[in-house]
This record gives C-alpha cells, structure tokens and sequence, in this order.
C-alpha cells in the first residue's frame, strides 16, 4: 500500500523556490574571475611583485594575477602578439616595430624621461672626444632598442648622416665582450649595463642622451584588454608609480633590491639608481608625438615596413 505524504503549500512553494534558485547560485560561484597576467623583466615590476601590493588591490574586484619573467622588451610583446600576457614594460623602440608588424599594441603608462640612462661609450684614452668622431668607427649596439634611436639623433645633432655609422649589431653581453677585447670603438648602451662598464672596465661616456632624446620607459598592454579592462591598468600605474616615487626617495633601498635582482655589485647600482629619474604617469598625445617621431625616423631608415599612426595605439582618451 503506498503511503502519501501530504506537504503544505507553502513549504512546497519555497522548496520549488530554492531548487529553481540553485543552478543560479552554482553558475555563479563557477564564474570565471578576470585575469590580469603580467610580463615582467628585472625591474619596477619585479619590485611590485615582491610587494604584493597589485594582488591586494585587484583581489575585491575578483582579479587574478600571474607573472611571467622575460629578459627583454621584444619578448614581450611577442607574447602579447600571441595573446600570452596582458600588460608588460618596455622601452621606446620594441613599441614601433611591434605596431609595424601588427601587434595588437595600446600604450598604457609611461615613465618620466630619462636621457642620463643611456649613452655613447669609448674606452679610456680613446682618440674618439665628440659625436662626429664616430664616423666610419665601429660602434656596437643592440639592433632596433632605444639606443637605436639615440645613435640616429646624436649624429644627426654632429653633422652625421646614418650612412656615416658603422654600426655593430649585438646584445648587450656580446657587446661587452667585443668593447673589453677592443674589437669595437664605441658602445651605445643603457644602465645597468652602463654603469657596470664605467666601473669595472673604466669605460668613458662620451655623450648620454641629455638634449638629444627622452629615453622614456613604457607600460603597454593590448587594444582588447584595455576596452575590458581600463580599471584593472589603472590600479596597475598606480601602484607602479607608488614603486617610483619610494625609490626616489629611498635609493640606498632601492640599490639594495635592485643589486640582487640584477646580480650586480651595489654600487655599480648606486650609480644607475642615482642618475635615474622617477615617475610614472598614464600616457598623453605629447608622449605619443615622441613616439611618432622615433616612428617616422624608423621607417625613413627602412628599418620598419610601413608608415604607422602611434595614436592607433592609444589606450583611452588623452590629455
């Protein structure tokens, strides 16, 4: 004999409730949370990681981050080519070809200039004593970096014309090796690289960017991310620029950090520290007009394929 139950009405309407309300509460703690992954090279960025300030602030807003370390800018933005990473820093060079060639590219932040952060090298007791020295000498560089740019506008500033270089294309290591051996004449090169050459191979600077080029640094993230994600960026130089602005006045820390993460001695950090300029704000068209025209110099070298707009490459609207 079957036994029936009887439930009351207004049980069985909150039972019906609860169960019409259920797939509802699952979807949404299944719901994927937005992600926000980072490339980063030895710098402000691993600094930031270290703090762990960036996750604190984009956890309530149900950010996840992840760091990727890469050893150079072009790097990145090939991995942003290819949809790997979400947001990384670079200099003023691998933006433009990275646009060139069709990356997806939006500019985000950038640094202050910082012109005393490169600059034209020559061994101790060189012949070589001004810019228009250089011409026909063998002078080392890394290909299509900011010192690219930089050697373009210090000769031209000298009376010289592109054609007038012999240029050395190498990375900063083979570089090194070839300016100790004495196989080249001149190093174009950034810090730290630069400080440690004046101080353990007593190399001279024979002109840094000061009155030539801004030599600025860039945050850049992708077209896509920045329409989904301009909260997220924001938060991200903010923070950045926190980094900044402790360094600038905290530089014997800084040195400190920056000398185990480099792996070089602290006062051949010092002196990079020391020379640096701090700050990092979200990008204007001024900017974007130093960009335009480390662009068209570029292309007018035929050392990029096509003509481009910077401003394509903007990430929101600009002051």
């Amino acid at each position: 004999m079957t036994t029936i139950v009887s439930i009351p009405r207004r049980r069985l309407v909150q039972g019906l409730a609860a169960a019409i309300a259920l797939p509802s509460f699952a979807a949404l703690a299944q719901a994927p949370s937005r992600q926000f992954r980072i490339g980063n090279q030895k710098g402000t960025l691993n600094i930031l990681k270290g703090r762990g300030t960036l996750e604190k602030r984009l956890a309530p807003l149900g950010v996840s981050v992840k760091w990727t370390e890469f050893n150079a800018g072009p790097v990145q933005l090939e991995a942003l080519n290819v949809g790997s990473i979400d947001f990384g820093d670079v200099g003023e060079a691998p933006p433009i070809f990275a646009q060139a060639a069709g990356a997806p590219l939006a500019y985000v932040a950038a640094t202050v200039p910082r012109p005393g952060a490169e600059a034209v090298l020559v061994p101790k007791g060189s012949a070589i004593r001004t810019a228009a020295d250089l011409k026909g000498k063998k002078v080392a560089l890394n290909k299509g970096s900011n010192v690219h740019y930089f050697i373009v506008k210090l000769a031209e500033k000298a009376g010289l014309s592109y054609a007038d270089l012999n240029l050395v294309f190498l990375p900063p290591p083979d570089a090194r090796a070839a300016f100790e051996k004495g196989s080249i004449d001149a190093w174009v090169i950034w810090d730290p690289f630069l400080a440690a050459a004046q101080q353990s191979l007593d190399a001279h600077i024979l002109a840094d960017a000061s009155g030539v080029v801004g030599n600025r640094g860039y945050y850049f993230s992708s077209l896509d991310y920045v329409a989904k994600n301009a909260d997220v960026l924001a938060i991200a130089t903010e923070e950045l620029n926190k980094i900044d602005v402790w360094g600038a006045a905290n530089k014997g820390e800084l040195a400190t950090e920056l000398s185990a993460l480099w792996g070089l001695p602290k006062p051949v950090v010092e002196v990079s520290v020391g020379r640096a300029a701090y700050g990092i704000g979200p990008i204007t068209k001024a900017i974007l007009g130093e960009q335009q025209k480390i662009a068209d110099t570029f292309f007018e070298l035929k050392l990029i394929p096509k003509k481009i707009n910077v401003l394509d490459a903007a990430s929101a609207n600009l002051a």
